[in-house]
């Protein structure tokens, strides 16, 4: 699958973002979020993000748990690891994402059952686990990258839903 993410061309990668952000802005404007910024060639809406009432965006920690910074602006961002942007303001903690009315977050594919395949630093799952039952979690994928099945872990953790070029997609019955 990352192959094939990495074979789209520039110019359809810029259509499928823009149909994801723009699928995805309804839901983000005026909202507290948390979410990411996409590494290159990765699906994501962060243009619709970035009108959030409040946006939040992860900081890997060394122990590969997620803390928090408010964005502010592109140019306030700065290189984090694996290549990975994040804010170079404060950090608001693990819990901040207690606060956000929704979460976005990144994955390699996702099962229609919600299940979602990451990169393996079980990352997400610590904050899904985190928000689980309280903040609804998308996660952006390509149309392609849906699948019926996943195979899951007893640490994975599903999201109530997942946006594609598509549209939005949930799991169960909207929030």
């Amino acid at each position: 699958m990352l192959a094939a993410r990495r074979a789209v061309p520039a110019e359809e990668r810029q259509r499928r973002d823009s149909a994801i952000a723009a699928a995805l802005a309804p839901l983000a404007r005026g909202r507290a979020v948390a979410g990411f910024v996409p590494t290159a060639g990765e699906p994501g809406g962060f243009a619709a993000l970035v009108d959030a009432g409040s946006l939040l965006l992860p900081v890997l920690r060394t122990d590969l748990d997620l803390d928090w910074g408010r964005y502010e602006g592109v140019d306030a961002l700065v290189a984090g690891r694996f290549g990975l942007r994040e804010p170079g303001g404060g950090r608001l903690g693990v819990d901040a994402v207690l606060g956000v009315s929704l979460i976005v977050v990144p994955a390699v594919a996702v099962a229609r059952d919600g299940i979602r395949l990451g990169r393996g630093g079980g990352s997400y799952d610590r904050v899904l686990a985190r928000v689980a039952g309280t903040v609804p979690a998308l996660a952006v994928v390509d149309d392609e990258e849906v699948v019926d099945r996943l195979p899951a872990e007893p640490h994975d953790r599903p999201v109530a839903g997942y946006i594609t070029p598509g549209g939005v997609h949930w799991v169960a019955a909207a929030p």
